[in-house]
């Protein structure tokens, strides 16, 4: 499997969702490991619909993360670019939930956040060869957390440059990740400029910006073709340039909402990939309606991946809201 249209780079990790909806973390009795991780699900989310990804990034010598390889091939997600680390373990983080089914990232057990292998990704072992014929690369920000794996994104922005491929980011700000908020924010700023799209939640956008207007995030960042702050179940809001937008989300029975704004990356990239650039204001709806739509089927079962749906789900879905 050679030459995915979509590179994703970053964690992919297990997360612990408590079986216990509702309880603070110390009163939760038990876990359900489900694979996860922002760019790996963007990933998988992009071959059930019928593009082409690869994931890059690194997993530990151990048990969880000969699990996780094995997903990503079962998936046919090209993993040319997944490392592993002889001494790093494979990263779990303990998710709890509301009875809504909204998630707070509550930790990584007795371990410190900066000794998993996903921190450990090697620059100078990207495979250069996978970004000569990419169509995107898709990064979040939690590797640049950390010294090795921030050089590895630093790298894969120079190929991504040197190759024309363009650069989505979502910000997926989780703090758990980080030692220092303000730092943080900075480190995040100083990388959005490289990105022709960059998605985030309306939260993200006022803690960076303290506004969550596309077209002042816009102007902020002159050098993108397209903005999109992403509302949860309200839906929407997004600025290709000049032509700004909204779409309301999807109502449906919400079960976990872990991965829905990864489902939701994969949809408007496979509507990029897909549709004419840049898009009308007509063609711009529709993607955001299917976004919309793959990122709200996600929500509708347990765990990131397992959730979600194929190309044939959406378009059922999508005639039945007609």
């Amino acid at each position: 499997m050679s030459n995915p249209q979509v590179l994703c780079l970053g964690e992919i990790l297990w997360d612990c969702l408590a079986d216990q909806p509702g309880r603070a973390l110390a009163a939760v009795d038990s876990w359900t490991p489900y694979p996860g991780g922002a760019p790996a699900n963007v990933a998988c989310a992009l071959v059930k619909l019928g593009t082409s990804a690869g994931f890059i990034g690194c997993v530990g010598e151990d048990a969880p993360g000969t699990q996780l390889r094995a997903l990503l091939q079962q998936t046919n997600v090209n993993i040319e670019g997944l490392q592993t680390h002889a001494d790093a373990p494979t990263r779990q983080v303990y998710v709890t939930r509301t009875l809504e089914g909204d998630r707070t990232f509550a930790g990584f057990g007795n371990y410190d956040t900066s000794i998993f292998a996903d921190t450990q990704l090697q620059a100078d072992h990207l495979p250069a060869n996978l970004f000569v014929n990419a169509d995107y690369l898709i990064l979040g920000t939690l590797a640049l957390a950390y010294p090795q794996s921030a050089a590895a994104v630093r790298q894969a922005l120079q190929l991504a440059q040197q190759h024309q491929v363009k650069i989505l980011i979502d910000v997926n700000w989780r703090p758990v990740f980080w030692t220092d908020p303000e730092a943080a924010r900075q480190i995040i700023l100083q990388i959005l400029p490289n990105a022709h799209y960059v998605k985030l939640a309306e939260e993200e956008a006022q803690w960076l910006w303290k506004t969550d207007h596309p077209q002042a995030l816009v102007k902020a960042l002159p050098s993108a073709q397209g903005v999109i702050v992403t509302a949860g179940a309200k839906g929407c809001a997004y600025c290709f340039r000049e032509m700004c937008g909204t779409r309301p989300g999807f109502t449906v029975q919400v079960q976990d909402t872990t991965g829905a704004g990864d489902a939701f990356v994969a949809g408007l990239i496979h509507q990029l990939i897909t549709t004419d650039h840049p898009p009308d204001r007509q063609s711009a709806q529709a993607m955001m309606t299917y976004a919309s739509a793959v990122g709200a089927l996600t929500t509708t079962q347990a765990g990131a991946i397992a959730a979600q749906p194929t190309a044939d789900e959406v378009a059922t879905f999508l005639q039945t809201q007609r």
